[in-house]
């Protein structure tokens, strides 16, 4: 039987240090959309390989979107999301899904707490190595996979980035 981790854990990896870097130089709203995005873009057609029926991840990013645009209120927007994150824990038996589903719930509980947009590379990183090099690699493989994948959300998120943000986020990364 096959072991799968369900996130990335080395807080102090470079190419999550480099990520942190950037996201705490930023605006919550820019975080917000960096992260319904790109898991929207990357992280969510992985979700549907396996569960195209269900809606729950999509919900949620557009949830999020909403409540940035102020069209609905952070209540009826955790409701999408917690529901994301059921949808997690019922993809238990698939790393794939479960990572899928866990990066899009923490992108979209960005609008509660920039600090969930790390969310993102922790588990979406390794949703992306998982469908590439699938289960039955080393843990090496896996993360040089994420890495790469990490690399591209510090990428992307350099093209959201706001120069010289006049209100960036405060997070206390270590409560």
């Amino acid at each position: 039987m096959i072991i799968t981790r369900k996130m990335l854990s080395d807080w102090n990896a470079p190419y999550i240090q480099a990520l942190i870097k950037l996201i705490e130089t930023q605006s919550k709203a820019t975080l917000v959309i960096w992260a319904v995005d790109y898991a929207e873009q990357v992280i969510l057609p992985l979700w549907n390989k396996y569960h195209q029926d269900d809606l729950r991840p999509q919900n949620a990013l557009n949830a999020a979107r909403e409540w940035l645009s102020g069209a609905i209120k952070l209540p009826i927007a955790k409701t999408a999301i917690l529901a994301c994150h059921a949808a997690a824990r019922e993809a238990c038996l698939n790393p794939i899904a479960l990572a899928a589903a866990r990066a899009i719930g923490q992108s979209a509980s960005t609008i509660h707490s920039a600090r969930h947009c790390v969310g993102l590379p922790l588990y979406g990183a390794l949703a992306v190595a998982y469908d590439t090099l699938g289960t039955k690699v080393s843990w090496e493989e896996l993360e040089q996979c994420a890495a790469d994948e990490c690399r591209r959300m510090l990428k992307a998120l350099e093209g959201y980035a706001v120069e010289d943000e006049a209100n960036p986020v405060r997070i206390n990364w270590k409560c």
